[in-house]
């Protein structure tokens, strides 16, 4: 028995939990929030000409609030140490390892104009695609290279090697030492390596920088990145979305749909899958498999916008919700409001068809609502199905996934058994459990094709049922208009 700790580094937060390696027991947790970083409104030219959100922080300032976090006892006993981190961020090193600027992390949507640069310097998104199994993306690092090195010319220089933010806090807690690891799943999302090859493209971070860089090592999943100086084992750490999937404990047959603003579903895969017009983005995950994921740019902000229509709350809507009927009287929200990236049709806008007389009622418009946003997100995992995915269960996240009217409804609509996890932080619970695996390699106790088996974590379990005939006519009613209004939208 013994005991270890998972670092959630997120964009907002440091969270530590300390666990049992045997039970996966919580035994001690801490908090502390990060220092609030930089952050004007900027344009993606650089300029600050056009609306856009800009974001990057001093690298410190994640050290400060782990060790805020940690404080009072929170490691004492500690054997070893998993660290996930947000995901997408950029962090630049000089030939000495100091940050040559402030880390570009994940939400900086400047270097979109970037991204679109690179999809034609290679020769096309189905070039990307199969070179590294996604197609440049403004959050990307290959993308953030590229806007550095238009906009910042002096510090895109003096770039010697790049890293990103798991990186980064794992070197430093192993006291800087010469040798630089990442793990498969944070190297998949960086757009300059594949999960196919499972190799580093550095062609293609040098094609978006303008010169040659070092870049990490990629360990495998129960690896250890090293020791720190006080002797804890540091394990290979990995991105917020594997580590989360490692904590919930998802496996083949397996989804993860997450309720954001925006939305995305991944499932765990045997193997990587490329797709020619980067609807799927391959990532790796954090056991030796596979995460493909599928994008959708609505999610619960369709909800929200209903939800002001209405003058009510989220929960206001789906208690609306709830005194309608499947399919809404024939009311069809298509969720586009932002655009949309899964169908691609980024320049267009929601629709609401099949108004008549008698379904103009606030519970139509509100059952409407959340039919769409599920709908829309049941079109993304039909892309995963497409391509050979099998979903023999939904994981449903995010605050949203508690609402009532999405319970009752999302079992039918995406086709699938569907578990709603209770709250827990998951992505600092699979960094522990990272951490126990590779502790017990070392020691000898466990095998590095077989991780530690802690229980699966408590949930409300909900079927499709009788409800299943009834969901799919409620999505032929969604796809009929969708066809209608963008025809030929998914090929």
């Amino acid at each position: 028995m013994g005991i270890v700790a998972g670092l959630d580094s997120s964009s907002e937060y440091t969270r530590i939990v300390v666990c049992d390696t045997d039970t996966g027991a919580v035994v001690r947790q801490g908090y502390a929030p990060h220092p609030v970083p930089g952050s004007t409104g900027g344009g993606e030219d650089g300029t600050g000409a056009a609306a856009g959100r800009r974001t990057e922080t001093d690298p410190q300032a994640w050290l400060l609030s782990l060790g805020d976090a940690a404080a009072g006892g929170v490691l004492e006993g500690v054997q070893a140490i998993g660290v996930s981190a947000q995901q997408n961020g950029l962090v630049a090193l000089d030939e000495a390892g100091d940050p040559v600027r402030p880390a570009l992390v994940g939400n900086d949507r400047r270097a979109q104009t970037a991204a679109a640069d690179l999809v034609d310097a290679l020769g096309g998104r189905e070039a990307w695609a199969q070179a590294v199994g996604a197609v440049p993306q403004a959050a990307q690092p290959v993308a953030k290279l590229r806007w550095l090195a238009r906009h910042e010319p002096e510090a895109a220089r003096r770039v010697a090697e790049v890293l990103q933010p798991h990186d980064w806090l794992a070197w430093q807690l192993l006291g800087r030492p010469p040798r630089r690891t990442t793990d498969r799943g944070d190297a998949s999302g960086t757009g300059y390596w594949s999960a196919a090859t499972e190799s580093w493209r550095a062609d293609l971070a040098e094609l978006a920088l303008g010169h040659p860089v070092k870049l990490p090592e990629v360990l495998g999943p129960a690896e250890p990145a090293g020791h720190t100086p006080e002797g804890l084992l540091i394990s290979a750490g990995t991105g917020e979305t594997m580590a989360a999937a490692f904590g919930l404990g998802v496996g083949p047959g397996d989804a993860v749909v997450s309720l954001g603003a925006s939305g995305s579903v991944f499932s765990v895969h045997h193997q990587a899958l490329a797709e020619p017009t980067g609807t799927i983005t391959s990532l790796a995950d954090a056991t030796g498999m596979h995460l493909p994921v599928v994008h959708t740019l609505n999610a619960v902000r369709a909800l929200r916008g209903a939800a002001d229509l209405l003058g009510t709350s989220l929960e206001g809507l789906s208690e609306l919700a709830l005194t309608s009927t499947p399919g809404s009287h024939g009311l069809v929200l298509l969720p586009y409001l932002e655009g949309e990236r899964t169908p691609d049709l980024p320049h267009t806008a929601g629709t609401l068809a099949g108004l008549r007389r008698e379904s103009m009622k606030p519970e139509h418009l509100a059952r409407a609502a959340f039919e769409g946003m599920l709908c829309g997100l049941a079109d993304a995992l039909d892309v995963l199905r497409g391509r050979g995915v099998s979903v023999g269960r939904v994981f449903l996240l995010g605050p949203a996934a508690g609402l009532p009217a999405v319970q009752a409804i999302a079992p039918a609509l995406l086709g699938a058994q569907v578990v709603v996890p209770e709250p827990a932080d998951y992505t600092a619970l699979g960094a522990a459990r990272q951490a126990a695996w590779a502790l017990g390699v070392a020691q000898g106790t466990l095998s590095p094709q077989q991780p530690p088996m802690w229980p699966a974590p408590a949930g409300r379990v909900l079927e499709p049922g009788e409800e299943l005939a009834v969901g799919q006519a409620v999505r032929q009613q969604y796809v009929t208009v969708r066809e209608q209004t963008h025809p030929g939208a998914f090929g």
